[in-house]
């Protein structure tokens, strides 16, 4: 496919508030509100801030792969009876059709939800290269070294101060 570039302001982000949840729809849906963020791959990139007491579900496609990063504060993700998580922590989700938050703390609990269909295609990682085959790792690092496919300015090129 051909390359494409999106750019939005903070403004054109598309946002909700309701009964104490925030969210910042940057890709994805919620509260059936769409972001303008066209991806190639069904994808979701939500921003919550849930005020305390407030509690949000959040539908996730069951054949997904998503997880939750907590930015601020604490908060029950899951059944009442789960322990709850604490910033700078990730939760990766299981198999389900959402995902129940719930502040039971005194302060604010900011938190991202991250999530997308999966892609089925094989990964094949060395350095800072990712492809689909070894071959096509091959052929990357070739590429690098000889300037090609990409990697034309790549030997002249420096970063701005």
């Amino acid at each position: 496919m051909e390359p494409r570039y999106q750019e939005l302001k903070s403004t054109e982000i598309s946002r909700v508030e309701k009964d104490g949840v925030d969210v910042r729809i940057i890709a994805g849906e919620a509260f059936g509100v769409r972001s303008p963020v066209y991806t190639q791959t069904p994808t979701m990139y939500l921003d919550f801030t849930v005020k305390p007491g407030a509690r949000v579900h959040q539908r996730i496609p069951e054949s997904w792969n998503a997880f939750v990063y907590i930015v601020e504060g604490e908060g029950v993700f899951g059944g009442p009876d789960a322990a709850p998580a604490t910033s700078h922590h990730a939760l990766v989700l299981g198999d389900g059709d959402g995902i129940s938050v719930w502040n039971r703390a005194a302060g604010p609990l900011r938190f991202v939800l991250i999530g997308g269909q999966p892609l089925e295609e094989p990964v094949v990682q060395y350095g800072p290269f990712v492809m689909n085959t070894q071959a096509e790792i091959r052929r990357a690092f070739e590429d690098y070294q000889y300037g090609r496919n990409g990697f034309e300015r790549e030997r002249h090129w420096k970063s701005k101060p």
